[in-house]
């Protein structure tokens, strides 16, 4: 009895992750697998609570906290069946929720409030998922509004990049409507939020990988008692991806673009990195585009590499008929699997 697993990343504009993995299994069952799996994949970033919530069911909560610019916004955040809360920065301090945004007024204050709100819900344990920032403030603004405490819960950052917190204006600034002139401020800023968290809480926040996260958030939180872990593993971990892939004859993954950013940290690279590693012997990729590097790279890993792009007579035809699209490539993929 053949058996796959769809674990696709959003399609970022067209599928979330979950539709992604629906029009996978779909295909997959066609192709003639009586046991397919779909389970929804994110690296930490935008949709890893959706994500979580479809691979492993809970609740949805909403919460009213301060928005990014300080107006009030509703921030869903997710329980899991096991007592895990996830809380996806996005949702309280993330870019879009500000039409236009203020680089050097935009607070992480709602994350706090979001964590704090998540803490009295009742999790055991905590995820925090750290992309898609509007923020530069190197979560100070978060840490007061926990007052400086984690409240003996145990919290992991999802983070999907590796950049030093002093690092996170210059790197991430532009995207957030930065000027060189506000990098430069607020690159000050941080070096002088670093000196506050190493006096409060005796941790060197610069040393910390990945402390840059979403303007800093990273590293305010892991002052206070927080772990940075990898985006895509923590996720998985929390999905169950590892039992899941158990035995099985093929893994499909995905997302919009594949190039050579996708196999450093991201789902399509851990996705692969697994399933090699469980001994999964076919493997392949959906993608909307996948960029030369990246069938290369596919080609040395013994994966397989399907782009939407390549089976439409133009390339907006990819985008309105995504899910099709990714339907018939997981039909194609699963033949060959059983060929």
């Amino acid at each position: 009895m053949p058996s796959a697993v769809a674990c696709p990343d959003k399609f970022r504009g067209t599928l979330s992750a979950a539709d992604a993995a629906a029009a996978m299994a779909r295909g997959l069952r066609t192709a003639g697998f009586d046991s397919v799996a779909e389970v929804p994949m994110a690296d930490g970033g935008e949709g890893t609570l959706d994500a979580l919530l479809a691979a492993r069911g809970g609740s949805r909560r909403t919460v009213q906290v301060t928005g990014p610019l300080g107006e009030p916004v509703d921030a869903d955040y997710g329980l899991l069946p096991d007592g895990t809360g996830v809380v996806e920065m996005a949702q309280a301090s993330g870019l879009g929720l500000v039409a236009r945004n203020d680089p050097l007024r935009a607070s992480t204050r709602g994350t706090g409030e979001l964590i704090a709100a998540v803490c009295r819900g009742g999790a055991r344990r905590i995820l925090v998922a750290a992309g898609g920032s509007a923020t530069t403030d190197g979560g100070l603004a978060a840490v007061e509004a926990l007052g400086w405490s984690l409240g003996g819960i145990e919290v992991s950052v999802a983070c999907d990049v590796a950049t030093p917190f002093l690092e996170a204006a210059r790197i991430f600034g532009p995207q957030k409507g930065a000027s060189n002139a506000q990098i430069e401020l607020l690159s000050r800023s941080l070096a002088s939020v670093a000196d506050v968290y190493l006096r409060r809480t005796g941790v060197d926040v610069t040393a910390v990988e990945g402390g840059g996260a979403a303007g800093g958030l990273a590293g305010g939180l892991a002052a206070i008692g927080a772990r940075l872990e990898p985006g895509f593993e923590i996720v998985a971990h929390a999905a169950g991806l590892e039992e899941i892939l158990d035995d099985v004859d093929l893994v499909v993954t995905g997302e919009g673009k594949t190039d050579a950013a996708s196999f450093d940290g991201k789902v399509v690279g851990g996705v692969l990195e697994w399933a090699a590693e469980l001994g999964i012997a076919h493997r392949a990729v959906i993608a909307g585009q996948i960029t030369d590097e990246a069938h290369e790279e596919l080609s040395v890993l013994g994966a397989k590499g399907y782009a939407l792009v390549d089976r439409v007579w133009q390339s907006g035809e990819a985008f309105v008929r995504a899910a099709l699209l990714v339907e018939e490539a997981a039909l194609e993929a699963g033949r060959a699997a059983l060929a």
